[in-house]
């Protein structure tokens, strides 16, 4: 770890530093090693209420603290809003920022290290990804009134595991960070640790990687500053202008206004999205619409365009013929093949259900027979179950059969009718 306090010796300045501290490996890692060289903490810990553990790992970053002469602040996330790992990332930023505020502080540090990146990259890649998802993370980000430090960028974990057994210091076990149902993990288990076996040093050829992007951005950035203002103002799209750029700038320049639209959830904007963006761009019809997560929309009206909410929340009933962008973002299709087994794919057996399937909104008194429980249950009780807001309730897509059986609630439920993979099936669908 020598290097990484090296780094951080040559990197912050006096003043306090909010110091996120999950309690697991990772953070109690950083957590030390910033008491260890006097550093003046300020430890921020999340409960998310997600698993039963959690209320035991505060306690244990908040007895670390109390030894160590640490200020420990605690939030708790009681109820979550849409999407669960959205949301989460919101609520933690907003209590990141309110500490920065309160103590003044020019710094926040999160413990992301070198094996953290390589599966960020590597997830970005098999997701499909412009150059910017390359970058995954860098060691610092720039916000308006602070920086996210992320020093142990340029460690792995085996370091970050030997420096705490050699300090005989506690950490919590996330036991959900083995289960493969997640897409990190499986990267972590089967792709990542192959590829430490090729060079145990991997991280660092991704760290290069990921800095040669930043690069790369920073020049398209400057030359962007040229032009954005002659074709974005006030939230029209000068359609005219815009076409005269070419595609990755008038990618850079699309992102830039999404970026604007999001704020902080930029990253419900998939690659999906900015490709139908570009389509709806070069194509000749003088009217078109493209739908965007969070109910927005991307509207065409001869040369100009602009983003805004979709205020219309019209029934819609589609028939699935291969894939379908839907109105809330999101977008169904029929794949030929997937391990994942998450609530996103569901598989069937065209002996038990009617071709063709439809994608419809929901009807009053709709209900599913879910996999694994006797009888019925109302959609309606299963949105608010799951928490999904009523906005999104509106928009939400539900998978039935030809005959009218509600077959899949994509993401959220499936109906009896799903496969596992020892049984028979023949269809696969899968929830983008």
């Amino acid at each position: 770890m020598n290097e990484v306090i090296k780094d951080i010796k040559k990197t912050l300045s006096q003043g306090k530093i909010i110091v996120a501290t999950s309690g697991g490996p990772d953070s109690m890692c950083l957590l030390n090693i910033l008491t260890e060289n006097g550093y003046d903490i300020v430890c921020a810990h999340v409960n998310h209420n997600l698993r039963e553990e959690s209320k035991e790992e505060a306690k244990m970053v908040e007895n670390y603290c109390k030894k160590n002469n640490i200020i420990f602040e605690y939030t708790e996330i009681k109820e979550y809003k849409g999407n669960i790992e959205n949301y989460a990332r919101e609520e933690r930023y907003k209590f990141f920022e309110k500490l920065i505020n309160k103590y003044n502080s020019k710094y926040l540090l999160t413990a992301h290290h070198g094996d953290d990146l390589v599966e960020t990259i590597l997830m970005r890649l098999s997701r499909g990804t412009d150059i910017s998802g390359l970058k995954g993370f860098t060691k610092i980000t720039d916000r308006k009134k602070y920086k996210i430090y992320r020093p142990l960028i340029i460690v792995t974990k085996e370091d970050i595991l030997k420096y705490l057994n050699n300090k005989k210091l506690k950490y919590a076990i996330d036991k959900t960070n083995e289960e493969d149902t997640y897409t990190r993990n499986r990267f972590r288990k089967y792709i990542l640790k192959p590829l430490k076996k090729e060079n145990k040093n991997i991280h660092k050829n991704f760290i290069k990687l990921s800095n040669q992007v930043e690069e790369y951005e920073k020049h398209i950035k400057n030359e962007k500053k040229k032009i954005i203002n002659n074709i974005y103002n006030e939230n029209i799209i000068n359609l005219r202008e815009l076409n005269k750029e070419d595609e990755l700038m008038q990618t850079a320049i699309i992102y830039t206004i999404l970026d604007k639209t999001y704020k902080g959830s930029i990253n419900l904007i998939k690659e999906r999205h900015i490709k139908s963006i570009l389509k709806a761009i070069k194509n000749e019809k003088p009217n078109i619409t493209v739908s965007l997560p969070s109910n927005k929309q991307f509207v065409k009206l001869y040369n100009e365009a602009t983003i805004m909410n979709n205020k219309k929340h019209k029934e819609y009933d589609y028939i699935l013929n291969g894939e379908l962008d839907l109105p809330n973002g999101h977008k169904i299709k029929w794949i030929e093949d997937t391990e994942e087994k998450s609530n996103n794919v569901i598989k069937l057996s065209s002996e038990e259900v009617t071709i063709p399937f439809h994608v419809r909104t929901r009807k009053n008194g709709d209900k599913m027979e879910i996999k694994g429980l006797n009888g019925t249950k109302k959609i309606k009780n299963i949105f608010i179950d799951s928490k999904i807001p009523t906005k999104e309730r509106e928009l939400y897509p539900i998978l039935t059969d030809s005959t009218g059986n509600i077959i899949w609630l994509p993401g959220l439920k499936k109906s009896k009718f799903d496969k596992s993979k020892t049984k028979n099936y023949d269809i696969i669908i899968k929830y983008f």
